[in-house]
């Protein structure tokens, strides 16, 4: 009996042990799987603010030529990341039906999909309202305070039948990297004074008194050479009777 006892204690022990092993391995793997999803998110954000950058010059370089060189196809899917983008970025998109209803008079879906089968009716090439659909898109904030203005001012440009053919003349690589280094120089114009403050120098600042100061000083000195001159053209005629008499 004894040696019964010892046996089946032993295997229960045996079976604990193997337990945890398998739970130690599962954690390893659940820990590993969490890292892979960490990766991909990271990678996949990189990827979409490439994707961004890249949408975002070409749009301008149309809003500043109002030519295009891309393929349509891949274009008019550069503007369709762009607008839906955009849209995102206002209140009423994440108002409830009934709040995008009273605001809109239609969903935010509905709204989204119409503006974007409208743009996708152009099959031959884009609208010849390009430049100024992409002028919108790329400051559309700054121009149009409330998302059903915007809307439809796209819509108004969308609605149209005329379209462009691709530029013939040479990609201006130009365009782009002035572009490029004009949004680098407003960024480094941006951090200079926050440099300066951090490394304890206060910008120059002309302080209006001592303007004021300095305009006195420039009137007072013109009032004491006017009183000099008058000076001396009196000292002048009272010599002259003296002479006389001489």
């Amino acid at each position: 009996m004894m040696q019964s006892t010892t046996q089946n204690h032993v295997i229960v022990h045996t079976d604990t042990d193997a337990d945890a092993s398998n739970h130690h391995d599962q954690n390893q793997i659940n820990n590993n799987e969490d890292n892979d999803v960490d990766v991909d998110d990271s990678s996949q954000r990189e990827q979409q603010q490439q994707q961004q950058q890249e949408v975002t010059h070409i749009l301008q370089l149309i809003a500043s030529t109002g030519n295009f060189w891309h393929d349509w196809d891949k274009l008019k899917s550069m503007l369709s990341f762009q607008l839906k983008q955009v849209l995102s970025e206002y209140a009423e998109a994440k108002m409830t039906s009934e709040e995008q209803y009273a605001s809109l008079g239609e969903s935010y879906s509905e709204l989204v999909n119409k503006l974007d089968e409208a743009l996708s009716s152009f099959i031959e090439g884009p609208p010849f309202t390009l430049q100024r659909v992409c002028e919108i898109l790329l400051d559309a904030k700054s121009i149009y305070p409330n998302l059903s203005k915007l809307a439809l001012a796209l819509e108004k440009n969308l609605l149209v039948t005329s379209t462009l053919t691709i530029s013939a003349d040479p990609y201006p690589q130009t365009v782009v990297q002035e572009q490029a280094d004009q949004e680098n120089a407003s960024e480094e114009q941006k951090q200079e004074p926050d440099n300066a403050a951090q490394n304890g120098i206060e910008p120059v600042v002309a302080d209006k008194d001592e303007v004021m100061v300095e305009a006195d000083v420039d009137d007072d000195m013109k009032v004491d050479t006017e009183a000099i001159e008058d000076i001396n053209k009196s000292s002048e005629t009272d010599s002259e009777p003296n002479a006389n008499s001489a």
